[in-house]
């Protein structure tokens, strides 16, 4: 069992355990070991978002590197899948991100991707983290005034636009009007430069972090808000990111939110259309909707659903040979294109399907018919396994016997955050509404804070 890291790298308040600099600084000294085992002189790169910690927390991340024996660069303020593509296309033995994703600003976490561009697999992690806690048993405080940010290169953020770009070369906006929300994030530093080169009359909100901003009632955390600035605009499309842009929502024409279900409906019917569909299926979450199920199965493709995280959708997606998968958050997964989700990616991509098929975002997800769904989050003290709670065990067998055949009950932690997830999809909404509020009442009985 991991204790530092969860399902997207370590995460905690900034300037707290293990987000202190003593433990940044013994994590990079944990990871120049791990990487040394690979390449006598490991050369690692470092992005970030825009919290007003991860300067400090990768100087610190930085020096522990250097006194472990790697090198180590910087791409400054980029998208967490931007990190990804760097290491594996520009020869790094590893990329590093301090970002805690769609958080708040008070927070920040490290993510590491090895040089082939993936997540480091959990074993490996757990091994990293073993060496961790033997780092900060033996190393003296460190000497912080040595401390130096890793060194800029600017051309990086310019080859990973370069990247997106070449995705898409047909895309021309010319006639339409979008309205992007950079969700005061890592997209502020790099959406204007790739959008504005494919034309058309863009409205920029949230392009402004202090540091303190990031998804602050804004992003996609709040796709409601870029919803309604399209209805204000009357613009054709939106879309929003999360802070460290690995995730992608949309508004269609109409204001209303087309989600990650919605994203992967289109994608495999697209790349279905041109024989690009590998193995006539898709790979989504226990947390996407009934709906997607019915509505790929139409199209006669498969749908198999992995645990939440993208690390998990991927496992399942190379298990199976597929190309396509995501979440219903907006992490999508082409693995044709890129190793990890990538928020400007998918919004080229789904831009790009929209101009080809000559059909509005609100034409091609019509008939995608979406079950009641309702998720509760219970702040909890501490993650007890769920099935020795017996009070929690009998609300969830209840509503699993009289949802039968016509719902879904999906009772999860988070792997980023002390909740607990209570997700109940059924075509009655008061029972839903009744057998979620029932699990989340046992939950806080037993573990709520």
């Amino acid at each position: 069992m991991r204790k530092l890291f969860g399902t997207d790298g370590i995460r905690g308040v900034a300037g707290r355990y293990p987000l202190d600099r003593n433990t940044v600084y013994a994590i990079g000294l944990a990871v120049a070991h791990s990487l040394r085992k690979q390449r006598p002189n490991p050369h690692v790169l470092v992005g970030m978002d825009t919290r007003e910690s991860s300067t400090e927390i990768a100087a610190a991340l930085s020096h522990g590197l250097r006194q472990g024996g790697a090198e180590t660069t910087s791409a400054g303020v980029i998208p967490t899948p931007g990190v990804a593509y760097l290491a594996r296309i520009r020869g790094f033995t590893a990329g590093i991100v301090i970002s805690a994703s769609h958080n708040p600003w008070e927070d920040n976490g490290i993510k590491i991707f090895g040089g082939d561009g993936y997540k480091l697999a959990d074993a490996v992690e757990l091994a990293i983290e073993h060496e961790i806690f033997e780092k900060l048993s033996q190393t003296h405080e460190p000497d912080f005034a040595k401390t130096e940010a890793p060194e800029l290169d600017p051309s990086l953020p310019a080859a990973y636009i370069e990247f997106l770009r070449s995705q898409v070369p047909d895309l021309c906006l010319a006639g339409k009007t979008i309205v992007i929300d950079c969700a005061n994030g890592a997209a502020s530093a790099i959406a204007p430069s790739l959008l504005t080169h494919f034309g058309g009359n863009i409205f920029w909100t949230h392009t402004s972090p202090n540091g303190r901003n990031i998804n602050d009632h804004c992003g996609a955390l709040h796709p409601e808000v870029v919803a309604k600035e399209v209805l204000a605009r009357e613009a054709d499309f939106g879309m929003t990111f999360d802070g460290d842009a690995d995730r992608a929502l949309f508004a269609d024409e109409h204001g209303r939110v087309v989600n990650g279900d919605a994203v992967l409906l289109i994608a495999a019917r697209d790349l279905q259309s041109r024989n690009l569909l590998k193995a006539n299926l898709v790979v989504a979450t226990t947390m996407s909707n009934m709906g997607l199920e019915a509505a790929l199965r139409t199209d006669q493709i498969k749908m198999l659903r992995a645990p939440v995280g993208d690390r998990y959708v991927l496992e399942e997606m190379q298990k199976n040979g597929a190309i396509l998968g995501g979440e219903q958050s907006g992490h999508m997964l082409f693995l044709d294109r890129s190793t990890t989700g990538d928020g400007l990616l998918t919004a080229l991509l789904v831009l790009d399907i929209v101009q080809r098929s000559g059909k509005s975002l609100s034409e091609l997800t019509r008939n995608l018919k979406v079950f009641p769904q309702v998720i509760v989050n219970v702040r909890v003290r501490e993650k007890q396994p769920l099935e020795t709670l017996p009070n929690v065990v009998a609300a969830v067998r209840d509503a699993e016997m009289e949802l039968h055949g016509n719902g879904r009950v999906v009772v999860r932690y988070s792997g980023t955050e002390a909740l607990a997830r209570v997700m109940i999809e059924a075509e009655s909404e008061k029972l839903m509404q009744h057998h979620a509020n029932r699990i989340a009442e046992a939950i806080r009985a037993e573990l709520g804070v």
